[in-house]
Formats: structure tokens, C-alpha cells, sequence
């Protein structure tokens, strides 16, 4: 059952794959010999697995091995799979997040390929060690049971990786259409850091993208990587009690996005903050700043969430005449409010009524209401 204070924090800098969200994930302090249970459940024969400790760059990880136990080259359908892992003794809500990782597995791999989801052969992905990896995952968060996991943002790498297919680029196709819609950069490092498993995994259940969410910190997992790279190849999880409970303010990540603006004709900017706002942006101001050469500016200041970012950038660069945008993750701490009507004498007035601790503290009237009725 999920625990409604726990949230759960995946920090993606060296990328993300199956047995590394495993290495992570059992590293939090998970009870060794009930997961190895509930993974015998399976009943998938074949493999047996390791779990050790290793140096990677300094930092002593937990390292997770599936490790075969005869040749096996088999290209499973869905279906295969899906008879497997709901014949098996799992938990239903094992099953569930275990059939859901490989539906969008499918789904990519279908996009990719050009075939329906009925036909696609999984290859590396239908592996004994794959299954195991996605499987062992899914019963590690199912234990875990955080109500919230969030992601940061995902680095790609870059170059050629071999596979059944042949050569094909960083990221693998696979992994870019499982990817879509979340935050991705390419990082410095050459080599595959994103895997396809590891796309379907955060993908499906990481509920928002972005920097590290307020939180008391419980536990902290490390999980190794198998590449050598110029830095520490771990994935990093973080298990903490959400601070914004009934006792204490509500909190949430935003971004700040600014730019710092001397060429532009002041009569656009009464032009463009009420568009910002039209397109999610939870705050616009103007600054008076002195810029270089002696020259009066003006400071653009845009408060939004992660998930409107690239939107109101691309509207920034359309209308304004900035050439670059700087982004800083921020925290705000805020009360509850919530809309309400009252009838008053010169007809129902739409106000907002803001609470703190689930008390009603303050009523104002909406600004726009005001102006209606003056």
C-alpha cells in the first residue's frame, strides 16, 4: 500500500538501466530475503542472481547481476511475456507495473519498427535477464510504496551502441520514443547512459520531472553502473517524508526563467505578460536594471512549472528580441486557496478564500470581480 507521506527521488546523472533502478532501489534498506521471495515467484528458470557491493569513482554501490544459467536465444511476442509474469505467483500489483513497463516497451518498439505492438519480437528486452530486471524492479517500488516518485531530468550520452540490430546512435530509437514528453540533455559522457529498459521504467512511474522536491531525507540508495566512465556510474535514489503535510505550509519546485532585455520597444511588454500568463505562467514581473555600455534595461522575470518551461521559452524568444534565457529551480511554499461565491448586495461576488493548517484565515475578492461591479 502506498505511503502517502513518501515520495521517492530518481537523480539520473550517469543515465538510468534495469539493474542499475534494481542496485538503487534494494540499496534504500529493502528486506534482502522477502524480495528474493516474492522474485522466486516468478518461476522463470534460467538465471540466478548476484548482489554485491563495488567501487564505482569512490562511492561504494550496491551492484545487481542477473546472471544466466544456460544459453537462451528467444524472441518473445508481448503475449509470451504477459504469460509469464501473470501465470506467476506475483502480487496483482506486481503484475500490473511489471505488464505496464513492457506495454510501453511494446508500444516504442512498435513506433520504431513500423509493426503493432502484437508483432513486435523483443530481443534484448525479451532476455531472461531483461524480464528479470524489469520484474525485480517492479516488486522493489510495489515494497517501497512511495505515493510520489519524481525524475530528474535525463542525460542521453551519445555515440553508437551494437545490438541485435546492428550499430545504431545514442540514444537508441527505442529509448527516444520512450523518452517523449520528458526533460532529456545531452551529457558529455560517449556511451549509451539511458537504456531502453531503464526509459520504460522511469517513464512509467515517475509522476514529474525536476529538481529534487522538499522532503525530510530517510535513505539514500546507489546503484552501479557496469560501463567505466570519467565519473562515479551510479544512479542515485532518494526516500523522504513529504514536509508539505497538514502541519506545515505546502511546498512545490517551480523554475525562474529570465532574461535581461535593452533594445526593445517598451510597448510590447504590456503585450507579452498577459500572454506568459494565458500560457501557464504563474508570475511575471519587470526589473529596472542598468546593463553595460551605461544602458537602462529591463530585468524579464517568468515563475512557472517544469512542464510549461519550453512553452513559455519559445514565446519569450518569439516576441521579445533576447538572445538567451536563464533557468533556476526554485521552492515556494504556499497556502491553500480555494475559489467561492458570496452573495453580497450588489449581486454574487466571486472571491478567494485562503487557509493555513486547514483553517480559514483570510477572504479577498478577486480584483477582476471588482472592477466588474465598479
Amino acid at each position: 500500500m502506498a505511503d502517502s507521506n513518501k515520495t521517492l527521488y530518481f537523480s539520473c546523472q550517469s543515465g538510468i538501466s534495469g539493474d542499475m533502478t534494481v542496485a538503487a532501489l534494494l540499496d534504500l534498506g529493502l528486506d534482502r530475503g522477502e524480495f528474493e521471495k516474492q522474485l522466486a515467484s516468478l518461476g522463470l528458470d534460467g538465471y540466478r542472481i548476484e548482489i554485491s557491493r563495488r567501487d564505482c569513482g569512490g562511492i561504494n554501490a550496491c551492484d545487481f547481476n542477473v546472471v544466466p544459467t544456460r544459453h537462451e536465444h528467444v524472441h518473445r511476442h508481448l503475449k509470451d511475456i504477459e504469460s509469464i509474469i501473470l501465470g506467476s505467483g506475483l502480487t496483482a500489483e506486481v503484475k500490473d507495473l511489471a505488464m505496464r513497463i513492457f506495454g510501453r516497451l511494446a508500444a516504442a518498439e512498435a513506433k520504431v519498427h513500423g509493426v503493432s505492438v502484437e508483432e513486435v519480437h523483443f530481443h534484448e528486452v525479451g532476455a531472461v535477464d531483461s524480464i528479470v530486471d524489469i520484474v525485480s524492479a517492479s516488486i522493489c517500488l510495489i515494497m517501497i510504496g512511495a505515493q510520489r516518485t519524481v525524475c530528474s531530468p535525463v542525460p542521453t550520452g551519445s555515440g553508437y551502441v551494437q545490438c541485435a540490430h546492428g550499430l545504431i546512435p545514442v540514444p537508441a530509437p527505442a529509448t527516444v520514443e520512450l523518452l517523449k514528453g520528458a526533460p532529456v540533455y545531452q551529457s558529455d559522457v560517449e556511451g549509451e547512459l539511458v537504456t531502453p529498459t531503464g526509459a520504460a521504467i522511469i517513464q512509467t512511474v515517475a509522476g514529474a520531472y525536476g529538481p529534487l522536491p522538499r522532503m525530510r531525507l530517510d535513505a539514500a540508495g546507489y546503484g552501479a553502473g557496469k560501463k567505466k566512465f570519467k565519473r562515479p556510474n551510479v544512479l542515485r535514489v532518494f526516500l523522504g517524508t513529504d514536509v508539505s503535510s497538514a502541519d506545515a505550509p505546502q511546498t512545490e519546485d517551480l523554475l525562474v526563467l529570465e532574461t535581461n532585455i535593452d533594445d526593445m520597444n517598451p510597448e510590447i511588454y504590456s503585450y507579452l505578460m498577459p500572454e506568459l500568463l494565458e500560457q501557464g505562467a504563474l508570475d511575471v514581473h519587470l526589473t529596472n536594471v542598468l546593463m553595460k555600455k551605461g544602458r537602462p534595461g529591463v530585468l524579464l522575470s517568468v515563475l512557472c512549472r517544469p512542464e510549461t518551461e519550453l512553452k513559455l521559452e519559445a514565446m519569450i524568444f518569439a516576441e521579445t528580441t533576447t538572445l538567451g534565457i536563464r533557468q533556476r529551480a526554485v521552492s515556494r511554499c504556499y497556502l491553500e486557496r480555494r475559489p467561492a461565491t458570496v452573495e453580497t448586495r450588489f449581486g454574487p461576488v466571486k472571491i478567494k478564500e485562503v487557509f493555513r493548517d486547514g483553517k480559514l484565515v483570510r477572504r479577498a475578492c478577486e480584483y477582476e470581480e471588482c472592477r466588474r461591479i465598479a
